[in-house]
């Protein structure tokens, strides 16, 4: 359990945390958005196993809770969260927040964030988001001369065909003669390619493996980059480099079935906030910084809009 106490009288905030990286970014996210606008105290909280969950929520008993401050919010992602938080809601109050479509009817809690990519048809109260939530700022000098790409790897939802990657990255670095790059790959991309990707480094193209980096080495780059590249099955990666102000194309990896994340990126396309590679480099005109793309921003206007009652807005301090 992390307690992360900020200010005298803050908005407090029970973060039901599953230990997953992704799931972590999205709820963080909304975290910094708020403590953007208000002062916030938040608490990390494993959610609990099912049958725990259960029992919790049915007897209204969770000790190791009980000398917490009472939470405003109560917020999570993923699946495993969602009876960990209604079984905070019920023993301690506190407005719930789901970042996802959950799995448990909607109507259980009092905000549901997502993604339009999800097509959820259903009723309930919620918002649609432009992918999922990330901690990433719109902050940074964007230097045109400089750009990220970076590179996934074989997937659920993606072929990955090395061959193709590989054309396309040698023909934006050949669009780009003025532009210094940085190639950074992630936890999928396949070992081979790392020896294929070092035949591009060059004094103007640096190339940093996925281990080589820390934590935070991608808001990094993205808060100097002017431009981003993406290849198609790094949908996270996409928002994130949006979120920053970058301009953002994505390197085509053809889908193996229509899936929701194809879908978001082809929505990002068809409304013209990215652009898909093509060889002609037709694309260079409509390639430029989506303004306002800041998701964790609107989500949390519209929380603290919303229950106004509880927000704390005299003190604003910052997360570390």
């Amino acid at each position: 359990m992390q307690d992360n106490a900020v200010s005298e009288t803050p908005l407090v905030i029970w973060r039901i945390v599953d230990g997953k990286p992704g799931h972590d970014n999205q709820t963080i996210g909304l975290v910094k958005a708020l403590n953007k606008k208000v002062a916030c105290h938040y608490i990390d909280i494993p959610a609990a196993s099912m049958t725990t969950s259960l029992w919790r929520l049915f007897t209204a008993r969770w000790s190791a809770v009980n000398t917490l401050p009472k939470p405003d919010l109560v917020i999570g992602a993923g699946h495993r969260t969602h009876l960990s938080m209604l079984a905070a809601k019920r023993i301690h109050g506190g407005k719930t927040v789901v970042l996802m479509q959950p799995s448990l009817p909607l109507h259980l809690f009092d905000l549901c964030l997502i993604p339009e990519h999800d097509n959820y048809q259903g009723r309930g109260d919620y918002i649609e988001t432009r992918g999922v939530l990330n901690p990433v700022q719109a902050t940074g000098i964007h230097d045109e001369n400089r750009g990220l790409i970076m590179i996934g790897g074989p997937s659920k939802h993606f072929e990955w065909d090395q061959g193709a990657v590989l054309s396309q990255l040698e023909r934006v670095l050949m669009l780009h003669p003025t532009v210094q790059f940085q190639i950074t790959t992630s936890r999928r991309t396949p070992a081979e390619f790392m020896a294929v990707l070092k035949t591009l480094s060059s004094e103007r193209v640096m190339i940093v493996p996925f281990e080589e980096t820390t934590k935070s080495w991608v808001a990094e780059q993205l808060s100097q980059a002017a431009m981003s590249w993406v290849t198609e099955d790094s949908a996270s990666m996409v928002y994130e480099a949006l979120t920053a102000q970058t301009a953002v194309g994505v390197l085509s990896m053809p889908a193996k079935k229509d899936n929701r994340l194809s879908r978001g990126i082809r929505q990002l396309i068809q409304n013209k906030v990215i652009v898909r590679f093509d060889v002609a480099g037709s694309y260079k005109p409509a390639m430029k910084p989506a303004i306002g793309f800041m998701e964790a921003d609107r989500c949390a206007n519209h929380i603290l809009t919303r229950w106004s009652e509880t927000a704390v807005v005299t003190a604003t301090s910052q997360l570390v």
